[in-house]
């Protein structure tokens, strides 16, 4: 689920999982009160993880140009998680506070600081007073290089990707006056410090079906660009392209999907997402 999928290879659960979606959809809820600004801009070198979300498949070009793949080996052992570390990521950016001044806490206490992170809302930010510390650390990027397994095994399980109550949103048709107030939406987010966690889908095919963090944009008269920590590619930022003419949001082509439109809707900002 976390990881681009192509058509012949869509999980057969999304028959079922739809049905959920739908169901969720048709109960409506009242959305979240729009969230004050941050005082400090997500930093890409910070407010990232060390480690990336493994991929199952292997993507490439053939030499005919068509877009073809293979199971990975050896297989790879942390996989379908992309939502999760989208989602802790914000979660840390928002209600945790790094102290590298204190000493390193032990195993026992570094675990359940962080399910004490994961626990918090990705939709509220904690007051500073209330932030929870992590101790003997700068930042989440040192402190996923030093304790990966420890996150992998507390941010969450990879059923926390196939369950966002977001999932909903994508089997609806998007048009294109939604994406462009969602692009206009996403990039006053960013302006206030704010970290949008936005899903990328194509639906039905499922050439891509992802979750990035937006954290800088760019406009010029014909586009905007967004820079995003994409939690499959940790070691430099992505970009998201909206253009203004088209209304359409596109993605690069790299190494899990072969580029072009995308639709966007951001989750994690209210109770039906």
């Amino acid at each position: 689920m976390s990881v681009p999928v192509s058509k012949s290879h869509a999980p057969g659960c999304w028959r079922w999982l739809l049905l959920i979606c739908v169901a969720i959809a048709l109960t409506g809820c009242a959305t979240s009160q729009p969230a004050t600004a941050r005082s400090r801009h997500f930093a890409f070198e910070q407010d990232t993880f060390a480690y990336p979300n493994e991929l199952v498949w292997e993507y490439h070009f053939d030499q005919r140009g068509k877009w073809v793949h293979q199971r990975r080996e050896p297989n790879p052992d942390y996989t379908h998680h992309c939502f999760v570390v989208a989602r802790a990521a914000k979660q840390f950016f928002q209600n945790a506070r790094f102290d590298p001044a204190q000493p390193k806490a032990d195993t026992k206490t570094c675990r359940r600081l962080i399910r004490k992170v994961v626990a918090t809302s990705p939709r509220n930010e904690l007051p500073d007073g209330k932030k929870i510390v992590i101790p003997g650390y700068a930042s989440l990027r040192e402190l996923s290089q030093a304790q990966e397994k420890l996150l992998q095994a507390n941010c969450g399980g990879a059923w926390r990707s196939y369950f966002q109550r977001g999932h909903w949103r994508m089997i609806w048709p998007f048009s294109r006056h939604h994406q462009q107030k969602t692009a206009e939406t996403l990039a006053a987010e960013i302006k206030r410090n704010r970290a949008p966690v936005v899903h990328l889908v194509r639906f039905p095919g499922l050439s891509i079906n992802h979750a990035v963090v937006l954290f800088d944009a760019t406009a010029t008269e014909k586009e905007i660009l967004f820079a995003a920590y994409d939690p499959n590619s940790p070691d430099k930022p992505a970009t998201l392209t909206y253009d203004r003419t088209a209304r359409v949001f596109s993605f690069p082509t790299n190494f899990y999907f072969p580029g072009g439109r995308v639709d966007v809707y951001e989750i994690y900002r209210g109770c039906c997402y």
